[in-house]
């Protein structure tokens, strides 16, 4: 109980209560822009997968049936330039966030180890340190802090980046990947690369929009050796399966199998119904490049309102959020986030991310059409 409540940050979401009720009084209603859960219907083939399992009185398989397994494989080689994956080097998660939140636990992290993460980051990968209690250290240079430091264990990667829609390219992700092989040759101790690409099927800026976005398991990074590295990877956003709480890990065999060991003991287990629908979910790319273009819709419209209203949108490359902040001098983001309030707006402040995000507001895409345009028409207004 100590840990919990001694060391945790509190959970920043809650803060946001009297900013919403700010934007409720708005004449024309709230537009919630802030955490970005899916709001358009499920596939229908994933649905009727999941009614077809429905019947499932049997424990499920933690490692997930071969069949999701081989669907991950096939994915990562037609979707991520990632050829030759081992289906036993998959594993299914119950959404990306209890693997973020306990990889360094899983890891056997503790006192002593540090675990890198991006500066503006997704507050888990602290939170995950926290919770083994070892210590996270933001940084935009993990590989120079690999040179320099010989306590590191567990390297985070963001890409694309939540919230900043940041993009790391082939040659960023190997110098990440061998500055972590010449540290772990240094002290004699492992490090593991593991990056969260949960936003790679939604890149709007080139080369990413033509190219893809690059996987840490793509072999220009690994050269071949996919050692202490694995890919994190979510359907809650390209399928809107956040509800079924859909995703996996990947990458190398050998800490896969140690992972799943510790999962088989704990009893974190994928529901069986739930693995069918993630396995026909990863062989329809119909219903992911329909939805890519629904996002794609709402984005222009929202930086279009954005930057009639005298915000600049930075970065923003791929994924689910515009990353923004007033043109001129800076300004704190609750200012941010009172000013659009007014409008019956509600985003998220950019110090959740980081103490260097502070003068940005995260602007999520996931409303509905409807409720898009009407953010749009509101800052075109103001």
């Amino acid at each position: 109980m100590g840990l919990l409540t001694g060391s945790l940050p509190d959970f920043p979401w809650d803060s946001l209560g009297p900013v919403a009720r700010l934007a409720r009084e708005h004449p024309g209603g709230l537009v919630d822009l802030s955490v970005g859960t899916p709001v358009d219907p499920t596939p229908q083939v994933v649905r009727d997968a999941l009614a077809a399992a429905s019947d499932a009185p049997g424990y499920p398989t933690t490692h997930g049936t071969a069949a999701l397994r081989e669907a991950v494989a096939a994915w990562f080689a037609r979707r991520r330039g990632v050829p030759d994956l081992d289906p036993d080097a998959v594993l299914p998660t119950l959404g990306s966030k209890e693997l973020v939140a306990f990889l360094p636990s899983l890891l056997g992290l503790g006192a002593g180890d540090a675990v890198l993460h991006p500066a503006i980051a997704y507050p888990t990968y602290d939170v995950g340190a926290r919770l083994a209690g070892a210590t996270p250290v933001p940084t935009d240079s993990p590989a120079q802090l690999l040179a320099q430091r010989d306590d590191v264990r567990l390297v985070w990667l963001n890409s694309p980046g939540n919230p900043d829609g940041s993009v790391l390219g082939v040659d960023q992700l190997r110098d990440v990947v061998a500055a972590a092989r010449a540290a772990s040759a240094r002290t004699g101790s492992r490090v593991v690369v593991a990056s969260d690409e949960c936003y790679a099927e939604l890149a709007w800026d080139e080369p990413w929009a033509s190219d893809g976005v690059p996987s840490v398991l793509d072999p220009r990074v690994t050269g071949g050796d996919r050692t202490d590295l694995l890919a994190v990877y979510s359907l809650s956003k390209q399928s809107n399966l956040a509800g079924y709480r859909a995703a996996f890990v990947a990458g190398d065999a050998g800490l896969v199998a140690g992972l799943l060991e510790t999962r088989k003991h704990a009893g974190m287990i994928v529901p069986a119904p739930v693995q069918a629908a993630m396995t026909v979910a990863l062989r329809d790319d119909a219903h992911v490049a329909e939805q890519r273009e629904r996002y794609r819709r709402r984005r222009v419209a929202l930086r279009a309102g954005l930057e009639s209203a005298g915000y600049v949108v930075d970065r923003s490359h791929a994924g689910l959020y515009l990353w923004a902040r007033p043109d001129g001098p800076p300004q704190d983001a609750w200012t941010t986030l009172r000013d659009l309030a007014g409008l019956g707006l509600l985003v998220a402040p950019g110090s959740f991310y980081g103490a260097t995000a502070a003068g940005h507001v995260r602007v999520a895409l996931t409303a509905t059409d409807e409720q898009v345009a009407e953010a749009a028409a509101r800052l075109s207004g103001a």
